[in-house]
């Protein structure tokens, strides 16, 4: 598994992924006529934007064969005002190969970029039924505030996580380099 910076030729893989994992993560959480109008054609155009943005960070986790499974990217939200912060905006891995070891992987890439940045703390905003805020608590991101937000006419709460330090695997710097 290779984890690097995505280019812009990687914004249909990209896509691909969010797409999918869209349709697997927030399956009986967001409603289903959402879902159902997700496209990888939007969401490319959506990752070429993102991927050319200056004040964005996107890394991806391609497989030995050339196939992207998974990405990460981050930066700063426009509603963060938190000073010398940043934000995990979005973390997915296609299902099949969850559970590997390749969030930490993203994460550990991400939060390395963020200190080059001079980032203190890092938030992530995960709606509270996407079990994939679990992932969040393992790494050490502990609950900053809940909110509310309206998709498609459902009201869903949005937790806020905050990492107030950017070594979210609690690694030091022997053992990262002895793995």
């Amino acid at each position: 598994m290779i984890i690097r910076q995505a280019k812009l030729s990687d914004a249909e893989g990209i896509a691909k992924v969010h797409v999918d994992c869209w349709r697997t993560t927030y399956k009986n959480i967001i409603p289903d006529s959402y879902l159902d109008n997700l496209t990888y054609d939007k969401r490319t155009t959506l990752w070429i934007n993102n991927i050319s943005r200056s004040d964005n960070n996107v890394f991806v986790a391609e497989s030995n064969e050339g196939e992207i499974v998974g990405f990460a990217d981050g930066g700063r939200r426009d509603t963060n005002d938190v000073e010398n912060s940043g934000d995990l905006t979005s973390i997915y891995i296609l299902e099949k190969y969850q559970g590997k070891g390749i969030g930490n992987k993203l994460v550990e890439k991400l939060f390395s970029t963020f200190n080059e940045l001079g980032y203190k703390k890092v938030f992530v905003e995960v709606l509270e039924d996407n079990k994939s805020r679990f992932f969040y608590e393992k790494l050490g991101a502990e609950l900053y505030r809940s909110t509310t937000i309206e998709i498609q006419g459902k009201v869903l709460t949005l937790l806020i996580y905050e990492w107030k330090s950017l070594n979210p695997l609690h690694l030091t710097d022997k053992e990262k380099t002895s793995k």
